[in-house]
């Protein structure tokens, strides 16, 4: 008897199992990204486009070693396997803007069977102006807006473009020693910004980056005719005055742009609540209950940034998402 009962449930449940499984096998694609960071980011982009006929696994490039970043992904054996069910997603930095200069940008901008970011890297997605005050939301419980984000990352992209292109034109002359990347960013940081007076911290920027452009324009006048030319293809290419610092080095635009804002706005945002919940409280014990509750909701405005999914929205993600729906065209 117990013998039939085990017998009955095992086939229960391997007819269950075969029910979950597809009647149609999918097609099993397999990403190959950069780092721990890229595995969510890209995740959350491929889940849009699966459906019964395949799905994206998103993995690091080595399953021997501990070896990341993009050279791990493009320029190792995986580089020779690409293919229709093997893909590489990478960061553009400046790839995307060499046009071909670099081998790695000619691959990069010619393979379709690699995805890259447009944007500099994932962090300048996560950075999406249109999105920063839902995650300062997400992260006080407060929808307070204290500062117009879009207005004022839009200023300080409209600050740096000028001196941004000079810093793309010296890496296509392949003159990182004269103009590098860290230079550039040092002249396009945020100091100090004040919730009450924002525009301070981006005048004191503008100040710096008028007195380089100067200097450069000084140092090369022949490079000027360049410099107007790029600007030409730029806005061809989706760079605008306005969105540059989608342009920018992502960690730049992260940790001396962004997060120098929010920080001190969700600083804000937070006491504003707490002196709501202490006005409001009709005795210490209901305000230290009330206070308890609302910290623990509280999320870390980092977390949030690096979760959100706001920069679907970005006329920059269509460019990657339309990438994407292309090669599921072709290999369906």
């Amino acid at each position: 008897m117990g013998k039939r009962l085990s017998d009955n449930l095992s086939s229960l449940y391997i007819g269950a199992a075969n029910r979950l499984k597809s009647k149609k096998a999918k097609r099993r694609i397999i990403a190959y990204v950069e780092s721990y960071d890229d595995i969510s980011f890209w995740h959350s982009i491929f889940s849009d486009f699966e459906d019964d006929t395949c799905y994206f696994e998103v993995m690091l490039p080595s399953n021997k070693s501990l070896c990341k970043g993009k050279k791990s992904v493009l320029m190792n054996q995986l580089g020779s396997r690409l293919g229709e069910n093997m893909v590489a997603c990478v960061d553009s930095d400046y790839d995307y803007l060499l046009q071909g200069v670099t081998s790695t940008s000619r691959q990069i901008n010619n393979s379709r069977f690699v995805f890259q970011t447009y944007a500099y890297a994932i962090e300048n997605y996560q950075c999406y102006a249109e999105s920063l005050h839902e995650a300062c939301v997400m992260a006080t419980l407060n929808d307070h807006p204290l500062v117009d984000l879009v207005g004022f990352m839009t200023m300080y992209s409209q600050i740096a473009y000028p001196l941004f292109i000079w810093s793309v034109w010296f890496y296509r002359k392949r003159n990182l020693n004269e103009f590098s990347l860290t230079d550039f960013c040092s002249y396009v940081r945020l100091d100090h910004v004040s919730v009450r007076h924002p525009e301070h911290c981006l005048m004191a920027m503008e100040k710096r980056v008028k007195h380089k452009l100067q200097d450069l324009e000084k140092t090369h006048p022949k490079a000027l005719d360049e410099i107007e030319a790029m600007k030409a293809e730029f806005t061809y290419l989706g760079v605008t005055p306005e969105n540059t610092y989608m342009f920018i080095q992502g960690h730049h635009i992260m940790e001396s742009v962004v997060m120098k804002v929010l920080t001190p706005i969700c600083n804000a945002l937070r006491r504003e609540r707490e002196e709501e919940i202490k006005y409001l409280a009709e005795h210490h014990t209901q305000y230290r209950n009330e206070l308890t509750s609302y910290e623990r909701r509280m999320l870390s405005i980092d977390v949030v940034l690096r979760k959100h999914t706001g920069f679907k929205e970005s006329p920059v993600y269509k460019k990657l998402e339309n990438d994407i729906r292309e090669f599921l065209k072709r290999i369906k």
